[in-house]
C-alpha cells in the first residue's frame, strides 16, 4: 500500500495523474466546477434513472484529462457505481468486441450474479446475513428441513423472472447467468466444469467451445464487435439488478488513433483507425438503448487538430459529437468537455492560488520541496496561459516544485 503511494507521489512530481482516488480529492480544485455538475446531473440523476450517455474530454497535454477520469471514477464508485477504466495506449479500439470483453472483466460478473441471488434469498423471506460463509442457499434449506418440490420450484421462478423474462437482456446472456446464480444459490446444481465453460464463454475464451455450451441449453455465437454492444446492453442490466446505480467507464489516451511513434505497443492503420471512429459512432448512435451506462473518452487536442487523420476526417463521427450550438459561457452540458477553455474561462487567481496549495501541502507531507504560489505568481500564470504551450494545471505543478510563490526569505 505504502508503495502505491509513493507511486502516486512520484506521478504528481512529474505533472501526472497520481493514480490514486484519495490524492486525486486532496489536489483538485477548480475542477469541480464540472465534477459536482457531473455527479449531479448525470450519476445521480440521468444514469441512475435508466439514461446511457457518452462525453469526451480534451485538452493540451498535462490539462488534467487523466486527473478528471480518475476523479469521476472516484466519484462513480462513491455513488454506488461500477466503473471499467482502461487506456488506448493498451486496448484495441477498431472491434467493439475486446472493449467489451475489458468492460466485463472490470464489472466482475460474478459479484453482480452473487448479489443477485442474495436478492432472490430475500425475495423468498429468508435473511442472506444468516446464512454461513462456505454455505450455499440450498444447503441452508436442507441443513433447515426446507427445501421442499415448492421451493425448488419458486427458486426457478424467480431465476427466471430476473434473468430470462427481462426484455432488455440477449436470450443466451440471460440464460447463462441463470445457471450461474443457481449454482451460486445450490439449486439449480451447476458442476463447475459447466460453471467455467459459460464463463469462458462470456468472456470470450476461444477455449470455451460452442457445441458444450449448446450442451447446457444455449443456443450460443463468439461474442463479435456486431453483438457485442448487445451484450454490453444486457451486462448493464445485470448490474443494475444486481443493485448498483449503473456502469461508468472511461477510456483514456484516445489520442492514440493518430500517434505514429514506433515504440508504442498499439498503432493504429488507416482501416483500423476509421473502424475505431465507426465503433463509437455506433456506440453513440445506440447509447439511448444502453440504460444506466456512462462512456467517457479523452483524448489530447491533436485529434481535433489533425484534418487528415483525427475526428474531424470522418465525418460521421464529428458531425454527431460537435457542438451545434456555441456560446460565449462555458456549456457544463456539452459533449465535449474542454479544459483548456474551462480554465481560461473559469480559473481565477483563487483556483490557481488553491491548486497550489492543494498540490504543495501534499507534496510537502511526503518529501517536502514545494512552495505554494502566491496571488501575484498565480496572476503571472494566468496572463500567459492562453500563448504557452504547457496547460495550465502542468504550469502550475512545474511553479509549485520550482518554489516561485510569495518571498520567505
Amino acid at each position: 500500500m505504502e508503495n502505491d503511494y509513493n507511486a502516486a507521489i512520484l506521478q504528481l512530481r512529474k505533472g501526472l495523474a497520481p493514480g490514486n482516488s484519495v490524492l486525486v480529492r486532496e489536489i483538485s480544485a477548480g475542477i469541480d466546477f464540472v465534477a459536482d455538475f457531473w455527479r449531479e446531473r448525470y450519476l445521480q440523476e440521468y444514469i441512475s434513472m435508466g439514461g446511457g450517455k457518452i462525453k469526451f474530454v480534451t485538452g493540451r497535454s498535462g490539462s488534467g484529462k487523466t486527473h478528471f477520469l480518475e476523479l469521476l471514477g472516484a466519484e462513480a464508485r462513491d455513488c454506488g457505481y461500477k466503473t471499467a477504466t482502461f487506456s488506448a495506449k493498451k486496448i484495441w479500439l477498431h472491434d467493439f468486441g475486446g472493449i467489451y470483453f475489458q468492460i466485463l472483466e472490470a464489472a466482475n460478473l460474478t459479484d453482480c450474479l452473487e448479489k443477485c441471488g442474495r436478492k432472490i434469498i430475500a425475495e423468498l423471506g429468508f435473511d442472506p446475513a444468516e446464512i454461513p460463509p462456505g454455505m450455499t442457499f440450498a444447503d441452508y434449506l436442507a441443513g433447515n428441513d426446507l427445501l421442499d418440490p415448492i421451493t425448488k420450484r419458486e427458486i426457478r421462478r424467480l431465476l427466471s423472472s430476473v434473468f430470462l423474462q427481462n426484455p432488455v437482456m440477449d436470450n443466451n446472456f440471460a440464460l447463462a447467468c441463470s445457471l450461474l446464480t443457481g449454482g451460486i444459490l445450490g439449486y439449480p446444481v451447476l458442476e463447475e466444469q459447466s460453471r467455467l465453460l459459460l464463463l469462458g464463454w462470456l468472456a470470450g475464451s476461444r477455449e470455451a467451445k460452442l457445441p458444450q455450451v449448446r450442451k447446457l441449453g444455449l443456443s450460443p455465437s463468439r461474442v463479435t464487435k456486431y453483438n457485442a454492444r448487445h451484450m454490453l446492453r444486457s451486462l448493464a442490466e445485470v448490474i443494475r439488478t444486481a443493485g448498483y446505480a449503473g456502469l461508468v467507464v472511461t477510456v483514456d489516451h484516445l489520442e492514440m488513433l493518430v500517434s505514429s511513434d514506433s515504440l508504442e505497443e498499439i498503432r493504429y492503420t488507416k482501416n483500423r483507425r476509421e473502424d475505431a471512429y465507426e465503433s463509437i459512432r455506433q456506440l453513440i448512435d445506440d447509447i439511448d438503448t444502453l440504460g444506466g451506462i456512462l462512456f467517457v473518452f479523452a483524448f489530447d487536442r491533436r485529434l481535433l487538430e489533425d484534418d487528415r487523420a483525427g475526428i474531424k476526417s470522418y465525418q460521421a463521427l464529428w458531425m454527431r459529437i460537435q457542438n451545434e450550438v456555441s456560446s460565449e459561457r462555458f456549456n457544463r452540458f456539452a459533449d465535449i468537455l474542454d479544459l483548456d477553455r474551462l480554465a481560461q474561462q473559469e480559473y481565477g487567481p483563487d483556483v490557481v492560488v488553491k491548486m497550489s496549495e492543494k498540490l504543495a501541502r501534499v507534496l510537502d507531507a511526503h518529501e517536502g520541496g514545494a512552495r505554494p504560489l502566491d496571488a501575484d505568481a498565480a496572476e503571472t500564470l494566468l496572463s500567459r496561459m492562453e500563448y504557452g504551450q504547457a496547460s495550465l494545471p502542468r504550469q502550475v505543478n512545474a511553479a509549485t516544485l520550482r518554489g516561485e510563490g510569495e518571498d520567505r526569505a
